[in-house]
C-alpha cells in the first residue's frame, strides 16, 4: 500500500482518500462553503487551490485534469466543472494564492471532534494587498525625495565648513594686522624715547658746556 503525501490517511485506503477528497471539492464550489473536521479542511485546502489554478488557466487540458480530479460522470459534476471556470476562476483572477480560508469553530457534539468552516475567498482584492501595493509604490516613489533630502544637507554642511574656513582665515589675518600695527606703535614709541633721550643728553650737555666757559 502506498504511504500518504504527507498527514494521516484519511479513510481505509489511497482511492478512498482520493475519492474523499474529491467529493469534499465538489462541494465546495457547489455550496462556496462547507462544514467539516480540521483535519479534512486542511488535506481539503492544497486539493481545492491546485484545482481553481488550474481553472485560472482556462485551457483544454487543465478542464480535463480539473474533470479527472472530481470525476466528473455526473451532469452534476460537469455543472459544478463549468461554474468552477466560468464563475469561479475569474473571481480569482486577481489574486496569487490564498482561495481558501479555514475558520474553527469548536469541537462537534458527540465525538468531540475539533470541527472547521472551509469557503472560498470570494471578496475582491482590496484590503491588504492593495495596501500593500499602494505602499510600494509610495515607497519607491518617495525613495528619490529621500536621497535627495539626505544629498542636500550634506552640501549645506560642506558650504557651511567652508564659510567657516574663510571666516577663521580672515579672523587669523585679522589678528595677524593688530600684532604687526601694535609692534610698529611699539617700535615708534621706542624711537621717540631714544629721540627724548638723545636730546636730553644733548641739553645737558650744553649746560655743562656754557658751566665750564664762565
Amino acid at each position: 500500500m502506498p504511504a500518504p503525501a504527507k498527514g494521516p490517511r484519511l479513510g481505509g485506503g489511497a482511492a478512498h482518500e482520493r475519492l474523499m477528497l474529491a467529493n469534499l471539492a465538489t462541494a465546495l464550489f457547489e455550496h462556496k462553503r462547507i462544514t467539516t473536521t480540521v483535519t479534512k479542511a486542511k488535506r481539503l485546502r492544497p486539493v481545492a487551490e491546485r484545482l481553481i489554478t488550474f481553472a485560472k488557466r482556462g485551457d483544454l487540458a487543465s478542464r480535463r485534469r480539473v474533470q479527472a480530479a472530481i470525476s466528473a460522470r455526473t451532469n452534476t459534476n460537469k455543472g459544478i466543472i463549468h461554474e468552477l471556470f466560468t464563475e469561479i476562476a475569474p473571481q480569482m483572477a486577481e489574486r496569487n494564492g490564498g482561495y481558501t480560508r479555514i475558520t474553527k469553530i469548536g469541537n462537534r457534539k458527540g465525538d468531540n471532534a475539533p470541527m472547521a468552516v472551509i469557503e472560498l475567498v470570494l471578496e475582491p482584492v482590496s484590503g491588504k494587498q492593495a495596501v500593500v501595493k499602494e505602499a510600494s509604490s509610495a515607497t519607491a516613489k518617495a525613495a528619490p525625495k529621500a536621497e535627495a533630502t539626505v544629498e542636500a544637507p550634506a552640501v549645506e554642511v560642506e558650504e557651511t565648513e567652508a564659510v567657516e574656513a574663510e571666516v577663521a582665515e580672515s579672523e587669523t589675518e585679522v589678528v595677524k594686522e593688530e600684532a604687526a600695527e601694535a609692534e610698529s606703535a611699539a617700535e615708534a614709541s621706542r624711537e621717540t624715547a631714544a629721540e627724548a633721550e638723545s636730546a636730553e643728553a644733548e641739553a645737558a650737555a650744553n649746560e655743562n658746556a656754557e658751566k665750564r666757559s664762565r
